[in-house]
């Protein structure tokens, strides 16, 4: 296990200070994991009052013990009830809060109104876009995190293909995958901020089975093993010349690696080897022209006019009316942060964010291909921090 080094949080919370005093806000109350985890370092039950001057508090209901372990904080206090949250503050020199900021995007409705009966006349505000802002750009050690998860990645593909053979399943290649990611330090679950957009491991298909839609706002879904988890890996035997494609989420000491790769067992037919060339190609594109400054819906604009140029419009990211709107993601803490390569995104890149960056092509009833990685925005472009290789692996 590796602690946040203390600098590194005072650093997060410094900038988070920084985005209260811009909103004019008193303070903040942050009750989300993921966000409690990066402005604190623990990802306990509780809460983490950060005010706008003097010292934070964090306020642990469960385990007091490993939080304070856990986090560099100086002041970790125990609570057991939310209740008790204005009294404690007040004893602590934070009393006459007038502007609190919470996480509106995240926080249940039924937990906002309990929030606002608690702190009475206090004025709740959404503190969401900050965190997300914020977080959208990541230091050096956050970065060193997500290399780490990318050697686990590069021995999860390693293991596709010593693994994959005829008639197997889906699902037991996606378990053998799994298998091999959580002995080298990949934490098991899968951090999504979208309200209902579940996932596991990740997305491990075969053929038709790849280009079955699901629930999940991306570019191919699977059928997964039953309604109610309809995404993913199902029980479709993977044949010889269909792409499997393996859609795959790392995470290693809270960070992640987002990472597609397809594999096949004899070569793919023509028209599917061509479209997945097409998607390195536009891979390659955005990976230079995505400098600081450059506005995010540009990038997705890019894409599409070049999947519109091979005749490959209607297959892009989707197909029909499952098509997904973008063709990248920010990517660390959680799997859908901030910026989206997507229409209407105008925010422009910035060093030091870190994006999934995934064209895809989906044929009905034949499969998917196409590729996925996740890039460092550096002054000179995009620097990968997924491994190569790129191409379609072909095996026997």
């Amino acid at each position: 296990m590796q602690l946040t080094p203390r600098s590194e949080v005072k650093a997060r919370i410094d900038r988070f200070r920084g985005e209260l005093e811009a909103l004019r806000l008193d303070a903040a109350l942050i009750v989300q994991r993921a966000d409690l985890f990066y402005l604190s370092g623990t990802g306990q039950q509780g809460y983490l009052f950060v005010p706008r001057e003097g010292d934070p508090l964090l306020l642990i209901k469960k385990s007091l013990l490993r939080a304070s372990t856990e986090s560099p904080l100086a002041q970790v206090l125990p609570l057991r009830n939310p209740s008790g949250l204005p009294e404690l503050l007040k004893e602590c020199g934070h009393g006459g809060i007038k502007r609190l900021g919470m996480e509106l995007d995240v926080v249940p409705t039924a937990q906002y109104f309990r929030y606002q009966k608690i702190f009475g006349s206090v004025q709740i505000e959404d503190v969401s876009p900050a965190l997300r802002r914020l977080r959208m750009v990541k230091s050096p050690y956050e970065v060193s995190l997500m290399r780490a998860a990318a050697l686990v990645a590069e021995k999860v593909y390693k293991a596709a293909l010593a693994n994959l053979r005829p008639e197997m399943t889906e699902v037991e290649l996606a378990a053998a995958l799994e298998h091999e990611a959580r002995l080298n330090g990949h934490q098991g679950y899968v951090r999504v901020r979208a309200f209902n957009q579940e996932l596991g491991f990740g997305n491990i298909m075969a053929g038709a089975g790849a280009s079955v839609p699901s629930y999940f706002d991306g570019a191919t879904g699977g059928s997964g093993l039953n309604p109610s988890m309809p995404i993913g890996a199902g029980v479709k035997p993977i044949r010889r010349g269909e792409p499997v494609i393996l859609d795959t989420t790392v995470v290693v000491e809270g960070y992640i690696i987002d990472q597609t790769r397809v594999v096949s067992l004899g070569s793919p037919a023509a028209h599917l080897r061509e479209a997945h060339d097409v998607a390195l190609r536009i891979q390659r594109k955005i990976a230079v022209e995505a400098r600081p400054g450059v506005g995010c819906e540009d990038l997705y604009l890019l894409a599409l006019e070049e999947a519109n140029s091979a005749g490959l419009k209607d297959n892009f990211m989707g197909y029909g009316p499952d098509q997904a709107g973008f063709v990248g993601h920010g990517v660390g803490l959680e799997l859908d942060e901030w910026p989206v390569l997507a229409r209407g995104f105008k925010q422009p890149l910035v060093a030091g964010m870190t994006l999934a960056v995934e064209p895809k092509f989906v044929f009905p009833g034949e499969g998917a291909v196409g590729i996925e990685d996740t890039f460092l925005v550096t002054d000179q472009g995009l620097e990968a921090i997924s491994l190569p290789p790129l191409e379609i692996a072909t095996i026997g």
